[in-house]
């Protein structure tokens, strides 16, 4: 195991099967996301009830790049956690949720876009409809009318340049999403 994991036991006597269930739910954690720093899960009875037995809470607080993850599975009357294993399994089923979310943030955050490819129009029939724009390196695409994004195929001059996503068509590459360079900022 990779991340420094911590175990608390608060109110409630050291056991080596509690520590081994959360040493293996926390590798569990580290095998879905590498990227977790520091891990410390505290196990306690923060009541102890001599008539109705011990509810159970169980907190695991994770340190990950650029935030902190806390998960807390109280004892409550809503949701009692009687069964420490089922408390154990609870906690570490949300933190796995709440890493999922993080995971899914950063892919986010990292993620690149290509730009989308630049052309001009090489020619236009607007009685049909329809024109074919010539891309940097010399191809001859396709687009219709209704691909023109905000009704500007009206607007269009031969050697407008323009960007469009390029897909194959019937009598092949056809362009779709075409707008006008001069309308990303207005559109």
């Amino acid at each position: 195991m990779k991340l420094p994991l911590e175990i608390v036991f608060d109110k409630l006597p050291h056991s080596e099967a509690i520590e081994e269930a959360v040493r293996a739910k926390a590798a569990k954690l580290d095998q879905f996301c590498g990227q977790i720093m520091r891990c410390r899960v505290v196990v306690a009875v923060p009541h102890r009830h001599h008539e109705h037995g011990n509810f159970y809470q169980v907190r695991i607080d994770l340190t990950v790049p650029g935030e902190e993850i806390a998960i807390n599975r109280e004892a409550s009357e809503h949701r009692p956690y009687r069964d420490l294993e089922v408390a154990i399994r609870d906690a570490f089923a949300a933190a796995k949720r709440k890493l999922e979310d993080f995971v899914r943030r950063r892919r986010r955050n990292v993620k690149v876009h290509e730009p989308a490819p630049h052309a001009k129009v090489r020619q236009l029939f607007p009685d049909e409809g329809y024109g074919f724009l010539e891309t940097a390196d010399g191809r001859e695409v396709y687009f219709h009318r209704n691909s023109v994004l905000h009704e500007h195929f009206d607007d269009l001059e031969i050697g407008t340049e323009v960007t469009f996503v390029e897909e194959a068509g019937k009598k092949g590459p056809q362009a779709s999403t075409v707008i006008p360079v001069s309308q990303h900022h207005h559109a």
